[in-house]
């Protein structure tokens, strides 16, 4: 697999030519670049074409690049403070995506990454007229329907412990002071943005929506996944899948063979 880094906002992992189409996943708050790395090696085309079903789960695309959005304040760009508004978080991603706008773009956004990549579908459409393929959103409300929480506010044992409850990051680091004192600022700037991204109109997109959530997230129920249907005039579909408010780590194949479907 061919992994670039050629823009600090985004892994790379393709062709090494010009895609066909391309993929972007937007983590979750707390999340980094790492937590797709496996769907990279999944998805993307190798440039000798070359993948083994141990990496991909038996699921094939061509002509595919994935790019996983890197925030700053973690990993390779832990020495940048980590943006807590997610309107200047959605301003930035939508800038650093325009010179990969050459080829069709897909977006995949779980829990805080489905609002970000809501704002950008909207930004890139309003500002630059480009419409995206598809958006897939995963484990949040609607715009219209999500609710103000003021977790950052608190204390870091209250945001330690609602990370906790939402899973998604391990645990070992959580455990560990000194790796907890280099995550936490980037988790709570995030549930900063989270929390005050309020509700707003749900304005339309030109493109499908495509929306996954897990049964049992102690968060977000069927009902709060389908209100997404109110910003998606031209196509809506909902899956849900076993698993809580990270399914997608247990149903990772589900989840790419409907990307894979709609890529190919």
């Amino acid at each position: 697999m061919t992994v670039g880094i050629d823009s600090k906002w985004f892994r790379r992992y393709g062709t090494g030519g010009t895609p066909r189409r391309r993929l972007v996943c937007l983590p979750h708050a707390g999340g980094s670049a790492s937590f797709f790395h496996s769907w990279g090696t999944a998805l993307a085309e190798r440039p000798d074409g070359e993948r083994s079903d141990a990496e991909t789960g038996g699921i094939r695309t061509e002509g595919v690049e994935v790019l996983i959005t890197r925030y700053p304040g973690r990993q390779e760009r832990l020495a940048e403070p980590a943006i807590d508004h997610l309107d200047a978080l959605a301003d930035e991603v939508t800038a650093a995506l325009l010179p990969f706008t050459d080829a069709p773009l897909t977006l995949f956004g779980h829990s805080m990454g489905a609002s970000v990549g809501y704002e950008v579908a909207l930004r890139l459409e309003s500002r630059h007229g480009i419409g995206l393929e598809a958006l897939f959103v995963s484990s949040r409300k609607a715009p219209h329907a999500v609710t103000p929480q003021d977790t950052y506010r608190h204390g870091d044992q209250a945001l330690l412990d609602e990370v906790r409850r939402l899973g998604g990051t391990d645990a070992d680091v959580l455990d560990d002071v000194e790796l907890r004192e280099v995550v936490l600022p980037a988790i709570r700037a995030d549930f900063k943005a989270v929390g005050t991204y309020g509700p707003r109109p749900p304005i339309p997109l030109s493109c499908p929506v495509v929306a996954h959530v897990g049964d049992r997230d102690p968060g977000i129920t069927e009902a709060d996944m389908r209100a997404w249907a109110s910003v998606a005039p031209v196509g809506f579909g909902l899956t849900v899948l076993p698993g809580d408010h990270f399914y997608l780590v247990q149903q990772r194949d589900a989840v790419l063979r409907a990307l894979a479907a709609h890529l190919g």
